[in-house]
């Protein structure tokens, strides 16, 4: 019996030796390949541990970047009103306002000069739905704390620059909204107030009183307390003061980011980002509690990606949507896509980025084609030759006469990497149309830049810049008129001086 099973099994191993020869030549070769990513990826097998583990360290890292690049509009929020409510308090009845104008000594991204500024932070979670009281020709809007402009206040504005009440709803709330309000409901309870209002001409320059005083007219209060339960407003005056309202550049990121995610509603933040939050640790709700080697990828990434952005930003677009000529240097930040960022088809997410890492709060009346009500920012880093611009270095602008600009036009400087004025002996790098500044036969204006003044230079056309150190030159155009838009007017390139 045993003979018979060692004879059967011989004759099947024979068997199969024999079938397996005679198969085609292509199908022995077919049997040997596998999908393309087996191929790719080790043969179809897992990685060895060590690179599994540095691919994973490496992808933590990526995903920190990206959530750097995809929430640095709260975090530049979060920074001006840390800085603020540290230097002059907090509370909705508390509006810091610039009474004297805002100078080199508030560290904030792209402030300026040349209006009163009002700016304060709100808190519908804590306070209920708010009431804000605004005055007439302010030039202003609301937003969310991820920038998402709720609505201008203003010529732009609802009120049409009459002034009006403006309610402030909850990104929850479900109750009664009362008639005669202009009502908008917050994605986020944090509320960012942002009021500008004009300087009269004076006799030597803009006189900041008038403008201050309308401003220190806005009112603030809780929509269902009565009047002997709401809280006097504060004014302080925030002029001449050294307050740093910068987004956090350190570890404290990650964890203002994460009470952020705490505080506000799931809804506030899209799906996308909130995962991207989620592959490094931060989720609504759950303790964020990240490894020594997850902490170092992390303030990698703070230090990186800052970097990334800025390189961006200076070696330009590819498809040349930023530039507003054909024949000049200057730049439009929206890159021709609209204030919440959106081009033809896609969110423009590092165009959004670009533009907080040196500025804040975007507007439909910044972007939209609004004749003599709304305002265009025309900037440069370059002069004209395309070199970028040096305080070492002097140079000059023309303006051309007659700017199109209903309001006022002014021109400022700005540091490159974060948009903070430069801080020289001037404390106001910036001259507008209220200035008694020296204009040639034909009505146009030659105005100068340089740490030292130039030869050639008067005292009231010169902005004094920082020895060694690159910086943009902005032309604002408040009350923008249609010689801008069909481009019968522009400015010059800045022209570097021998």
């Amino acid at each position: 019996m045993l003979k018979s099973h060692l004879y059967s099994a011989t004759a099947v191993s024979v068997l199969g030796l024999v079938a397996a020869s005679v198969l085609p030549a292509a199908a022995q070769d077919n049997a040997a390949k596998i999908p393309p990513l087996m191929e790719q990826i080790n043969k179809g097998n897992w990685l060895p541990q060590q690179e599994a583990e540095s691919l994973v360290d490496q992808f933590y890292y990526q995903n920190a970047v990206q959530a750097y690049v995809l929430t640095i509009p709260i975090l530049n929020t979060i920074g001006m009103k840390d800085g603020s409510e540290a230097a002059f308090g907090a509370g909705y009845n508390v509006l810091p306002v610039w009474k004297e104008r805002m100078d080199s000594r508030t560290w904030v991204p792209t402030p300026n000069a040349d209006v009163i500024y009002s700016m304060s932070y709100l808190d519908l979670k804590k306070d209920g739905p708010l009431v804000v009281a605004a005055p007439p020709n302010v030039i202003g809007m609301f937003t969310d704390f991820y920038q998402r402009t709720l609505t201008d206040v203003g010529a732009i504005g609802p009120d049409r620059a009459r002034g009006g009440l403006y309610l402030l709803l909850p990104p929850d709330y479900d109750g009664e909204v009362p008639k005669g309000y202009f009502a908008f409901k917050s994605p986020t309870y944090n509320v960012f107030l942002f009021f500008r209002t004009i300087m009269a001409k004076g006799e030597n320059g803009p006189d900041p009183a008038p403008a201050a005083a309308n401003a220190e007219r806005t009112r603030v209060y809780p929509l269902w307390s009565p009047e002997k339960d709401v809280k006097p407003m504060q004014f302080p005056d925030a002029s001449g003061k050294r307050v740093n309202m910068m987004y956090p550049t350190g570890s404290t990121y990650w964890t203002k980011l994460k009470a952020f995610v705490d505080y506000e509603p799931v809804a506030s933040i899209d799906p996308v980002t909130r995962g991207v939050l989620a592959s490094i640790g931060i989720v609504k709700g759950q303790p964020f509690e990240p490894t020594d080697k997850q902490n170092a990828a992390l303030q990698k990434a703070i230090e990186t990606a800052p970097k990334m952005i800025l390189a961006s930003r200076q070696l330009g677009r590819p498809d040349k949507r930023n530039l507003y000529y054909t024949d000049r240097q200057y730049e439009n930040i929206w890159a021709g896509g609209t204030a919440e960022w959106m081009q033809d088809s896609y969110l423009d997410v590092l165009q959004r980025a670009s533009y907080f890492q040196f500025a804040y709060s975007s507007a439909p009346a910044m972007v939209m084609r609004t004749l003599d009500a709304g305002s265009k920012y025309p900037f440069t880093a370059r002069d004209a030759d395309g070199n970028f611009l040096n305080g070492s270095n002097g140079y000059k602008l023309h303006l051309p006469p007659n700017p199109p600009a209903a309001l006022f036009w002014a021109v400022t400087a700005y540091n490159v990497t974060d948009g903070s004025m430069p801080e020289t002996k001037q404390l106001l790098p910036s001259i507008n149309g209220f200035y008694k500044v020296k204009t040639n036969d034909d009505g146009s204006v030659d105005l100068y830049f340089g740490a030292t003044k130039p030869a050639e230079a008067p005292d009231s056309n010169w902005i004094q810049t920082v020895e060694g150190r690159d910086f943009i030159a902005a032309v604002r155009l408040y009350g923008t008129g249609s010689a801008f838009f069909d481009q019968t007017w522009k400015p010059d390139d800045v022209v570097k001086l021998k």
